[in-house]
């Protein structure tokens, strides 16, 4: 599988791509204690992270469909330049005495509306170095496995330099992360190359647009209900043990199986259509939820969360090549994009939804509830083999829509 980092023009890319993609595992802990400790609420520090998680969801496609537009190293660097100032001004904040909570939630209005879309820019980069089929499913993997490893060290990293130094230095070295990745990354000739339709989007080539995209996203709303449940449930099960110091390793258990499954998944040679192996993953995360439920102590349920985390890699890059396969070139950031929205959106719903049932009823009930809800949305994926898969060693499709629609 390492060797598709060996392509040209590769590593070039994705080296820088992974330390600006390092600013988004880090930036909402930054956000979330330097509030805290400046206002010393946490509700005020949480209603803060509230407004750059929501700004940062609801404005993801449009920041996509500007790359796709305009280019990488033009979107990209606006919107690096924008995300990094939203940090900038928020350690410059910290120097301030009395200031009002307002600037707090604006300034993280602006970090949310302005996080590049730098793990969809990479895929498509990916999409254009690799041929479709076994190759570009290798690359999709490791580039998922990297950024599941990134969300593991990140809030370790970001706290370790906030507990050294300040958190008005954890906030400088967010936005250094993203300012200098994204750099370095557009300025890659892979990068370049992407320049962009520059013409309006015709409505047609949109994702929503494409048949079968949108229940692809449905299916993966339930993905994204089982990881908010799960990280929600991690933690009660621990504290329930009176082992709330486990919590860590409990979700490390889940991270380690989503990282180990990407591995395995990028090394199989799978005959079965896109959709026919969604739909698999998303009805055993599903299943493997509801057997987690039944677990009772804290030994059994890491290795189920282990269990659960295995396809939750493998579900997200199938998400990525159904949107490299079923969109047209000139709208492919904006639906890899779409994917990420998708479970983004499920894990927050589901993972407000837990807490709820978990003060009433125990975490066992939360993981039962979702792994049915993760099994009936599987439902809605279609069940059917693209073109472009049918023929991996071919170039995947271009711009016509229609010549990468699904067919049975």
């Amino acid at each position: 599988m390492l060797t598709v980092l060996l392509l040209p023009g590769a590593l070039r890319a994705f080296l820088p791509a992974l330390l600006a993609r390092s600013a988004l595992a880090m930036g909402g802990l930054a956000l979330l204690l330097t509030v805290q400790d400046r206002t010393g609420s946490y509700a005020q520090a949480g209603l803060a992270t509230a407004v750059f998680g929501t700004a940062n969801v609801v404005a993801a496609p449009w920041r996509a469909r500007s790359v796709d537009r305009f280019g990488q190293r033009v979107a990209l660097t606006a919107l690096s330049a924008g995300h990094a100032a939203g940090f900038a001004g928020l350690a410059l904040l910290t120097r301030a005495e009395g200031v009002a909570g307002t600037w707090y939630l604006a300034l993280s209005l602006v970090i949310g509306l302005t996080a590049p879309p730098l793990g969809a820019a990479m895929r498509r980069i990916w999409a254009s170095l690799t041929e479709a089929g076994d190759q570009r499913t290798k690359a999709f993997s490791i580039d998922a496995v990297c950024e599941e490893l990134l969300f593991v060290a990140g809030p370790v990293v970001i706290t370790a330099v906030i507990t050294a130094a300040s958190p008005a230095a954890g906030l400088w070295v967010t936005a250094a992360a993203v300012l200098l990745g994204t750099a370095a990354m557009t300025t890659s000739a892979s990068s370049k190359a992407l320049r962009g339709s520059r013409a309006t989007q015709r409505r047609g080539e949109r994702p929503l647009r494409q048949p079968g995209f949108a229940r692809i996203l449905l299916a993966l709303l339930g993905v994204g209900a089982v990881l908010g449940v799960a990280e929600i449930a991690a933690p009660a099960v621990a504290a329930r043990h009176g082992a709330v110091e486990a919590s860590g390793w409990l979700l490390a258990a889940f991270a380690g199986g989503s990282a180990i499954g990407g591995l395995v998944y990028g090394q199989l040679r799978l005959k079965a259509g896109i959709g026919t192996r969604l739909f698999a993953l998303c009805v055993s995360m599903g299943v493997a939820a509801v057997i987690v439920s039944r677990l009772d102590t804290l030994v059994l349920f890491a290795a189920g969360l282990a269990l659960v985390g295995l396809c939750l890699a493998p579900s997200l890059i199938t998400g990525y090549l159904v949107a490299d396969t079923v969109v047209a070139e000139s709208s492919q950031t904006e639906a890899s994009t779409w994917i990420n929205t998708a479970v983004n959106l499920g894990a927050s719903l589901a993972s407000a939804a837990a807490g709820v049932v978990i003060d009433h009823s125990g975490a066992a009930l939360a993981l039962l509830l979702v792994g049915l809800l993760a099994v009936a949305l599987a439902t809605a994926v279609p069940r059917t083999r693209a073109r472009a898969e049918a023929h991996p060693t071919e170039p995947a499709p271009s711009a016509p829509a229609d010549s990468a629609e699904l067919r049975p």
